[in-house]
């Protein structure tokens, strides 16, 4: 009996990256008239009656992207919030509401939800005053889902998108970088029971000796609001740091048709170089701005826009895995 060639077996979710699917899915989709910017930016914007606004939606899903164990319900809504907003503010816009999604299990408590809410109402309080809550959905399955989508208004600014950064420019983070990621991997480390399944008296024991770092992790606060001030100073482009700089700066360099170069010498601060270039969650701000321009605070230099492809360290090329990628990162447990 001959071999089936490889070539003919059909590839699964289970066997691609989020590139690979992006670019099989992202081609098949017509443009939407009143579209001004598609799919693969931070959000899309949308022309209604002549004003521009932008539009985006993000899913947090029990197992890969949290753990009941580890997280509070306000913990979850605070996070889902700012994932969404970071990504508004990302595009130069302010936000201006939220539709939710929510998909419950069946023995979720009520009191659960409402502290859920209320964990989207003060990140929305915090990071976006005037911005709230204005509609959604409720639902039931067998794995608790929240999708956010969320809008922001330009208010008459051209968007930020990535393609827009130049040979020349100054690359600048407004946020941290890998305290995040430092935060999870301590949670992996240590939240967990002898078994390494997350575990909630692992988790508040962590907390107590390291509750900044878990914060860092759990509830985000990045200062996303200057993503309105890197556009009126002038900002080339920009993305939130949400999957790892060095992967994010990948999408800024490949959307431009550039190369983005690190200076390892702006993270001199950080404990972990890798972790800081590499991980996640941060929902700090990348942006490209003019060799000439003065950045707007607290955006600091940490590199500049090059001639060629992909993402330099130093002027080398960075090579690896350079940050989360859900389809291939996730270790299938829940906890």
């Amino acid at each position: 009996m001959s071999e089936t060639p490889a070539s003919s077996v059909p590839r699964r979710v289970r066997d691609a990256s989020e590139a690979e699917i992006l670019d099989r899915l992202l081609p098949r989709y017509a443009a939407a008239r009143g579209a001004e910017v598609g799919p693969g930016d931070d959000a899309a914007v949308m022309i209604q009656l002549g004003d521009r606004y932008v539009v985006t939606t993000d899913m947090m899903i029990h197992g890969p992207d949290f753990r009941w164990a580890w997280h509070t319900p306000f913990e979850l809504g605070w996070k889902a919030a700012v994932t969404n907003l970071a990504d508004v503010y990302a595009m130069g816009a302010r936000p201006t509401g939220l539709v939710i999604a929510l998909a419950a299990t069946a023995d979720t408590e009520l009191t659960a939800l409402e502290e859920l809410a209320d964990g989207l109402t003060a990140a929305c309080a915090r990071l976006a005053p005037g911005c709230a809550v204005v509609g959604g959905d409720l639902s039931v399955s067998d794995t608790f889902t929240i999708a956010i989508t969320a809008f922001g208004d330009l208010e008459d600014r051209a968007p930020v998108l990535r393609s827009g950064a130049r040979v020349g420019d100054v690359i600048a983070l407004a946020g941290d970088a890998g305290r995040a990621a430092h935060g999870l991997d301590l949670l992996f480390a240590e939240g967990v029971d002898a078994a390494g399944v997350p575990n909630a008296d692992a988790t508040a024991a962590l907390r107590a000796r390291e509750p900044e770092l878990v914060a860092a992790q759990l509830t985000p606060n990045p200062p996303i609001p200057a993503g309105i001030d890197a556009a009126l100073a002038g900002a080339t482009s920009m993305m939130d740091v949400s999957d790892g700089l060095a992967l994010d700066a990948s999408r800024i360099a490949r959307a431009s048709s550039v190369a983005l170069d690190l200076d390892t010498a702006a993270f001199a601060a950080e404990p972990n170089l890798e972790r800081a270039l590499r991980g996640g969650e941060d929902h700090a701000l990348l942006a490209t701005f003019p060799a000439t321009s003065t950045l707007p605070e607290p955006f600091r230099a940490i590199g500049v826009v090059r001639a060629g492809a992909g993402v330099l360290r130093d002027g080398a090329p960075l090579t690896g895995k350079l940050g989360w990628d859900p389809y291939t990162a996730w270790d299938g447990q829940l906890g």
